[in-house]
C-alpha cells in the first residue's frame, strides 16, 4: 500500500509538469528553452539545498553520463513539445514513448518480464497508437510530437540509469546539477533569453523544477527499485489520464473522443500488467 501510494503521488507530480509547462510556454509566457533552464536550475537549487542539509554528496557515481544525458533531451524536448500539444496529449506521448524505451532496457538487462505485463503493455501502447493514428478527430501536429518523442526516450533513459542509483537523492540532484550548465548553454547558442520572460512564466518555470521535477524525480527514484524496469513504465502510463484532468479543470482544454479512446486503452493496459496475480 505505501509503494502504491508513493507512485501515485509520483504520478501526480509528473502530470502537474506537463499543466505547469503548458500553462507558461503555451499562451508564450517564456520561451521553452528558457523554461528548461529555469526549471533545472530551480531544480539543482532544492536539490542541492537538501543535500547540503544532509552533509554533502558525490556528482560521480554509476550510470551518471547517462542520467545526464537522458535529462537534457528530456528537459528541452518536453519544453518545446507544449508550444502546441495539449497536456494530456503529451504526457500521453511522452509516456508510451517511455514505456518502449523502459521495456527495450529492461530486456537488454534482461529483467524478467511476465506474459501479463507484456499483454498489458500492449494494450497501452496500442492506445498510443490510436491517439497519433490518422481517423477520429485532427491528431497531433508532427514536429512537438516528435519533440516530446525525443524527450520520452531521454526520461526513459534516466530512469533506467537511476535503477542502479544506491543514493536517489544524491543521484538527482547530481543529474540536475551536472544538466544546469549543458542546458543553459544550449540556451545560449540558440539566442533563448530569459530578459522577454513574464514573471509568471518565470514562476511557473521556477515551481516547475523545485517541486514537481526535483523533489517528485528524487522519490521517483528512490521507489524505481522497488518497481522494477518494466512495472515502472506501465505505472508512468497513469500520468496522460491525470495531465487531461488537470488541462482540462486548469486550462479548459478539451478531451476529445480520440483522446478519450486512447486514455482508456492505456488504463486499461496498466491495471492488467499491475494488478496482483492473486
Amino acid at each position: 500500500m505505501r509503494l502504491m501510494l508513493l507512485t501515485l503521488l509520483t504520478m501526480t507530480a509528473f502530470a502537474a509538469n506537463s499543466v505547469l509547462n503548458r500553462m507558461a510556454v503555451g499562451p508564450g509566457l517564456i520561451d521553452p528553452i528558457a523554461f528548461a533552464t529555469v526549471r533545472v536550475a530551480a531544480g539543482a537549487a532544492v536539490l542541492a539545498a537538501l543535500m547540503l542539509a544532509r552533509g554533502g554528496w558525490r556528482l560521480g557515481g554509476p550510470g551518471r553520463g547517462i542520467g545526464v544525458a537522458g535529462l537534457t533531451v528530456y528537459l528541452l524536448g518536453f519544453s518545446l513539445a507544449y508550444l502546441a500539444l495539449d497536456a494530456g496529449t503529451g504526457a500521453l506521448v511522452l509516456f508510451g514513448v517511455v514505456q518502449v524505451t523502459m521495456f527495450a532496457g529492461a530486456l537488454a538487462q534482461r529483467e524478467a518480464v511476465p506474459a501479463r505485463r507484456w499483454a498489458g503493455a500492449g494494450l497501452a501502447l496500442a492506445g498510443l497508437v490510436l491517439l497519433l493514428a490518422p481517423g477520429i478527430g485532427a491528431a497531433p501536429p508532427a514536429a512537438p510530437t516528435a519533440a516530446m518523442a525525443a524527450a520520452g526516450i531521454g526520461w526513459g533513459l534516466y530512469s533506467l540509469a537511476g535503477r542502479g542509483a544506491t543514493d536517489p537523492l544524491g543521484a538527482t540532484a547530481a543529474n540536475f546539477l551536472l544538466a544546469v550548465p549543458v542546458v543553459a548553454g544550449l540556451a545560449l547558442l540558440s539566442g533563448a533569453g530569459l530578459a522577454e520572460a513574464t514573471w509568471a512564466g518565470l514562476g511557473l518555470a521556477a515551481l516547475s523544477g523545485a517541486v514537481t521535477s526535483g523533489l517528485g524525480y528524487a522519490l521517483w527514484y528512490a521507489i524505481l527499485p522497488a518497481l522494477g524496469a518494466a512495472r515502472g513504465a506501465v505505472a508512468q502510463l497513469t500520468v496522460p489520464v491525470i495531465a487531461a484532468g488537470g488541462g482540462a479543470l486548469v486550462l479548459a482544454e478539451p478531451v476529445g473522443l480520440r483522446f478519450a479512446l486512447a486514455a482508456a486503452l492505456v488504463l486499461g493496459g496498466v491495471g492488467w500488467a499491475s494488478w496482483p496475480r492473486r
